[in-house]
């Protein structure tokens, strides 16, 4: 036996000259492995320069110096490749979506998602960005995701807004202004829970709209808002 079961990490063996050199790599192997954080999820592209420690989990066809290491985990150690099959249960920080993954066998799933067998999910997700208001009717920055189903839009005004006769502020979509709120609250730390009776679907992305009250326009203030929705996934291709 030259390797480890699950992390194949090698072993010193009897009676071997330099042993210091199969100890520092598995150690460097450990360093990368435990506590996994994956710079990307189904990368395809090798970085023209990649930190010391970087991990990436392929896709299912990588070019480059990943070419022929689809589904598996690339680590940059030394200056060089290496290649780590996932066992299922792995789990994983995904540092770009800022999510835990858990590997199923086939794909890096974001946990916290209800899954299939066959890799079917549904999860829910809370998108959270901060929305400047200067002028009238303010659509925000991010929209609401295509094909996703809204439970509510929730928010907190972390910046006190302004304008001239201003009482308050409507929060919504365009054709139904106050959907998720009207009447709320200028100041600071002032909040809103918008919920609707029912889940809405979105089918395409739409973004929110901020309208105030009392005023023709917003002068200033800032609105950190948060989507709180579902999506589903269907079962992976074969």
């Amino acid at each position: 036996m030259t390797e480890t079961t699950n992390l194949g990490l090698p072993l010193v063996q009897a009676a071997q000259a330099q042993k210091h050199v199969t100890v520092n790599e598995a150690l460097t192997r450990l360093d990368a492995m435990v506590q996994l954080r994956l710079m990307a999820v189904d990368a395809v592209t090798p970085p023209a320069v990649a930190a010391e420690g970087a991990a990436y989990a392929l896709g299912t066809a990588p070019t480059g110096d990943w070419a022929r290491q689809g589904g598996r985990i690339a680590v940059s150690l030394d200056g060089l490749w290496h290649y780590v099959s996932a066992a299922v249960g792995w789990q994983a920080w995904d540092i770009a979506s800022g999510v835990s993954r858990r590997f199923d066998g086939t794909n890096w799933v974001e946990v916290g998602a209800t899954t299939s067998p066959g890799g079917a999910y549904t999860r829910d997700e809370v998108i959270e960005f901060d929305q400047t208001l200067v002028g009238a009717a303010v659509s925000s920055d991010l929209p609401i995701p295509a094909n996703t189903q809204v439970l509510g839009v929730s928010a907190r005004v972390i910046s006190t807004l302004s304008g001239s006769g201003l009482t308050g502020w409507q929060l919504g979509v365009a054709g139904s202004e106050n959907r998720y709120g009207s009447g709320l609250g200028t100041a600071l730390n002032s909040w809103a829970q918008g919920l609707t009776g029912q889940p809405v679907t979105y089918y395409s992305d739409t973004s929110l709209v901020l309208t105030p009250e009392g005023a023709a326009e917003f002068e200033g203030g800032v609105v950190r808002l948060a989507i709180h929705l579902s999506r589903i996934e269907p079962p992976r291709a074969v």
